[in-house]
C-alpha cells in the first residue's frame, strides 16, 4: 500500500482523505492541534513549532501525540511559513520530534520532507483520546454600553454575531495557506492573536495587514510572554509585538501590555445602540 504525504493549512482542515496518511500541517504544535490531528486519524504529523514560546506551548502537542501512539514532529518557524503546510513541507527543518518519530529515524535538523518520508513507516494508532483543556470560548467582560471582551482559544470560534466586539484569540496571526481568508468571520472592533513566533517572512503576523484592509484594529502578542493557544493567558499576560495601522492609530505599539491596550480601546469605543 502506498502511503501519501499530504499538506493542510491547519489541523482543523483534516478530512476523511487524510486518514492513514502522513500530514504536514501549518498548525502550531500545541495540544489543540495535536488533538485535532489524532481525531483526524493521521498516521503521523508535522507542525510548526511557533518558536516554542512560553510554557513550551508551541510544541506541547508532541507529548500528547506520543501518549496516544502517534509519531509527531515540529518544524523551525524561522525556516518556513506557519499556517502553510505546503511551505513547511518544501522548506522546513525539523526542530523537535517525539519518541515515536525518533524510533523511525526522525531527528532535529533534517528536512521536513525527509522526516515525512520516514514517517510513512509509522503504525496507525487507534487509541482513545484523552480530553484537553484547550479549545474554549469565554466572555471575559460584558459591561453595559461597552464592547464585550471575548476570549477564544482558536480563531475558528469567532462567531458572526461577534460584530463590533473585542476578541482575543489563541491562534497565530498567519493567513492560512498564505492567502486572504475569512477565518475572522465578523467585522470586529478589535482582534488579537499570538504572533506564532513571527517566523520566516513574518508569516506569523501576516493577517494583521489583511485585517487593516477590513478596517479592524488588530495586533499580536509575543509567544515569549503568553502561551500560544491559551486566549485567556494571552489576554492576561500578553505583550504586543506587532500592530497593524489601525491599532497604531488607536495607540497600540510593540511593548505595551495587551490588557492595557484593550482597556483603552474599549473605553474609547462605547457601543452605539440603535445604529
Amino acid at each position: 500500500m502506498t502511503i501519501a504525504i499530504l499538506t493542510v493549512p491547519s489541523c482543523s482542515n483534516l478530512r476523511d482523505e487524510h486518514r492513514g496518511t502522513v500530514v504536514v500541517s501549518g498548525s502550531y504544535g500545541g495540544n489543540y492541534n495535536a488533538y485535532n490531528a489524532a481525531r483526524g486519524g493521521v498516521r503521523a504529523v508535522v507542525m510548526s513549532d511557533a518558536n516554542v514560546g512560553k510554557d513550551r506551548a508551541g510544541i506541547r502537542g508532541l507529548d500528547y501525540l506520543e501518549r496516544v501512539g502517534i509519531a509527531a514532529a515540529t518544524a523551525v518557524a524561522d525556516t518556513c511559513h506557519i499556517g502553510d503546510g505546503d511551505d513547511i513541507l518544501a522548506h522546513g527543518a525539523v526542530s523537535y520530534v517525539n519518541s515515536i518519530a525518533a524510533s523511525l529515524g526522525c531527528t532535529p535538523g533534517q528536512s521536513v520532507r525527509d522526516c515525512a518520508v520516514l514517517m510513512k513507516a509509522a503504525v496507525p494508532s487507534h487509541a482513545l483520546l484523552p480530553p484537553i483543556a484547550e479549545g474554549g470560548r469565554f466572555v471575559i467582560a460584558a459591561a453595559g454600553g461597552q464592547p464585550r471582551i471575548i476570549c477564544v482559544d482558536t480563531a475558528g470560534m469567532i462567531e458572526p454575531g461577534d460584530v463590533g466586539e473585542i476578541v482575543v484569540t489563541g491562534s497565530h496571526a498567519a493567513l492560512l495557506g498564505g492567502k486572504p481568508d475569512r477565518v475572522v468571520c465578523a467585522d470586529l472592533l478589535a482582534v488579537f492573536f499570538s504572533d506564532g513566533g513571527i517566523g520566516k517572512d513574518e508569516a506569523g503576523v501576516a493577517r494583521l495587514a489583511d485585517l487593516d484592509r477590513r478596517g479592524m484594529i488588530a495586533a499580536a502578542v509575543s509567544v515569549a510572554t503568553a502561551p500560544i493557544g491559551h486566549s485567556r493567558e494571552i489576554y492576561r499576560d500578553g505583550v504586543l509585538s506587532r500592530v497593524n495601522a489601525a491599532a497604531s492609530r488607536a495607540g497600540g505599539r510593540a511593548g505595551i501590555r495587551l490588557r492595557d491596550f484593550i482597556r483603552q480601546i474599549g473605553s474609547e469605543n462605547p457601543i452605539r445602540h440603535g445604529i
